[in-house]
């Protein structure tokens, strides 16, 4: 049963990546969903509560919003990236987001690109590189305020954006990276030196349960790495958020050396 069901996660994957490399060549591939963005940040900063809504532009003069959670006297930033379709304060990540924030870690939640509600996950693979600039755009702002210990705390397809961030950029801010339900397994592991911890919950029954094996072989050579799997939870870990921020903190905390970090300028 489960290597039938791995096997059915891996032909989902080729198939949606067939499907993405068609339409490229094709010419046809979809454009990014701009009027649902812009709808979310209305909402968003009509209701945001906790946090405050800052704007980063991208090359193309595309503006998207992140919500930026200081801490005084933090001891690292975190950028929260989102799964497929989704938006940086929908349920999950406003709870990651704001949850982090209490521990003691400054929190930036990142609108990453998105597609018509109809999109199949391989569709959205052209949009990595979008993905990645929009990691990196982060990545300066929290530099920009002084922050030393980053990390990414990324979950669902958000993990798997991040993962082709991380496997690219020349820049080395970056010093964990925590996935959640990832989509798509681990590629190129080999050029992610840092210290990774990958969560997922028993009942959450995408390709992240079944691939885990895989992840944690990719990820053992680093004995800071670790994998852990939550007890009964689902794919967005309902009802069991306080337990998943809790495993983040303790990783960050080993991780960065918690106390030890500079305060960032204010």
């Amino acid at each position: 049963m489960r290597s039938a069901s791995r096997l059915q996660g891996q032909k989902a994957r080729l198939g949606g990546l067939f499907v993405a490399l068609v339409l490229l060549q094709a010419g046809t591939a979809p454009a990014q969903d701009y009027e649902k963005e812009k709808r979310w940040s209305d909402q968003i900063g009509k209701t945001l509560m906790v946090g405050e809504a800052v704007w980063l532009e991208q090359k193309n003069g595309h503006r998207f919003i992140a919500l930026h959670t200081k801490v005084e006297k933090s001891r690292g930033a975190v950028i929260v990236a989102h799964g497929r379709g989704w938006n940086p304060d929908f349920e999950l990540y406003g709870s990651l987001r704001t949850m982090v924030a209490e521990t003691g870690y400054t929190t930036l939640s990142i609108q990453l690109p998105v597609l018509p509600s109809t999109a199949i996950l391989g569709l959205y693979v052209p949009l990595y590189p979008d993905a990645r600039e929009r990691f990196q755009l982060a990545v300066d702002f929290l530099k920009a305020k002084g922050h030393r210990n980053i990390a990414i705390v990324s979950h669902s397809l958000g993990a798997t954006m991040a993962n082709q961030y991380l496997i690219r950029t020349e820049d080395r801010s970056v010093g964990a990276w925590v996935f959640i339900g990832i989509l798509q397994g681990l590629e190129e592991m080999y050029r992610i030196t840092i210290p990774v911890l990958d969560v997922f919950g028993s009942d959450d029954f995408t390709v992240t349960m079944w691939g885990a094996d895989e992840r944690r072989k990719q990820i053992e050579k680093n004995p800071a790495s670790a994998q852990v799997m939550v007890p009964t939870a689902k794919h967005f870990f309902e009802g069991r958020e306080d337990e998943l921020v809790r495993l983040i903190v303790e990783f960050l905390d080993r991780t960065f050396k918690a106390g030890t970090a500079p305060a960032a300028p204010r």
